[in-house]
């Protein structure tokens, strides 16, 4: 899904264009977290993509994180908004919890796998791991920018 700003774009420059996707931290009973090594580039995310246009954000959770792991999920509340400035994507990231479904890849995971939330910040890299560390704490919901590679700092 495609998002256009709301607020006009200085003259001469087109209005920026925006994509959305959502991601869910399922959450198990034992606190572990689920998390999928992406077949695209190898790096361990939580399972999620972009938002369909007729979707909504809870159904677009629920069908991302089946496809990509095998597991039902029940969504629970936002947690977060996460946004790429360097490549124009909003994240809405919700809390879950497991349902039923049994693990397995995907044509877009590797791996997938029920993580502590140390292990979730020895594999990830920052900007995904605070995703899943920010779902685990009832300050939310956290909104948060970085540059694809490192956040960037409020203000």
């Amino acid at each position: 899904m495609l998002l256009y700003m709301s607020n006009s774009a200085p003259e001469g420059q087109s209005t920026p264009l925006h994509s959305v996707s959502v991601a869910g931290v399922v959450v198990r009973e034992d606190g572990r977290l689920l998390a999928i090594r992406r077949a695209d580039n190898g790096t361990w995310e939580l399972p999620g993509g972009v938002l369909e246009l007729k979707e909504t954000p809870e159904a677009g959770v629920a069908r991302e994180v089946l496809e990509e792991t095998g597991i039902h999920v029940e969504v629970d509340e936002l947690t977060g908004v996460y946004k790429n400035t360097t490549r124009g994507v909003v994240a809405l990231v919700f809390r879950c919890k497991p349902s039923g479904g049994t693990e397995r890849t995907s044509s877009e995971s590797t791996a997938v796998d029920w993580l502590t939330p140390d292990e979730v910040s020895e594999r990830m890299s920052e900007v995904f791991a605070i995703r899943l560390l920010d779902a685990l704490d009832d300050n939310g919901p956290h909104v948060r920018s970085h540059d694809g590679r490192r956040l960037i700092p409020a203000g």
